[in-house]
């Protein structure tokens, strides 16, 4: 059953994974047609698995009920051209703070825990928009030090990761030894 189902869960990327260059609206029409009957079929035989009491209990059968508990939210991409199959690429940006989280001792407050989410939420949202985040926070923090005394915080706008005002230093490797 375990077979069947990652068989099942492979075709539905074998559909999926072409249809990544397309604009979203594009994708959404090509997953109607395409892969939503692969996801219908695997939900309806998942179904059939679990009404049919033919597993022991195991992980096979906790992934079964899984599937089918959460069939909702598993099917949202199909809907959406704009939210991906899975969350790899997610869970990727997060690999490197859970790589790091040795470095939780030494936070030891509450406002040294909302500093460290911070920084994260900033270096990875810099990595996700192709920046290079030592260079991306030594420009914002220079840039908000010469703000200090503003009231005006239109100048913000220029500092996010996505602004195409953000000097060329930020984006990419460059030849200097900085990280």
């Amino acid at each position: 059953m375990a077979y069947e189902a990652l068989k099942r869960i492979g075709a539905i990327y074998h559909l999926d994974n072409p249809l990544s260059d397309l604009e979203p609206e594009d994708r959404k029409k090509q997953r109607q047609m395409t892969v939503r009957p692969l996801v219908e079929a695997f939900f309806a035989w998942a179904k059939e698995v679990e009404s049919a009491d033919c597993l022991p209990k195991g992980k096979t059968l906790e992934g079964i009920h899984y599937c089918i508990n959460q069939e909702e939210a598993l099917k949202v991409f199909l809907d959406d051209g704009e939210v991906p199959l899975d969350n790899n690429a997610t869970e990727g940006a997060l690999r490197s703070f859970c790589l790091h989280k040795h470095a939780w001792k030494l936070i030891d407050s509450i406002d040294g825990a909302k500093s460290s989410a911070i920084i994260y939420s900033i270096t990875e949202t810099a990595k996700a928009n192709h920046l290079n985040p030592f260079r991306y926070l030594t420009h914002v923090l220079t840039v908000l030090k010469d703000h200090q005394d503003d009231t005006d915080y239109r100048f913000i706008e220029d500092l996010l990761p996505w602004s195409d005002q953000l000097p060329e230093i930020c984006r990419g490797k460059s030849k200097t030894t900085e990280p």
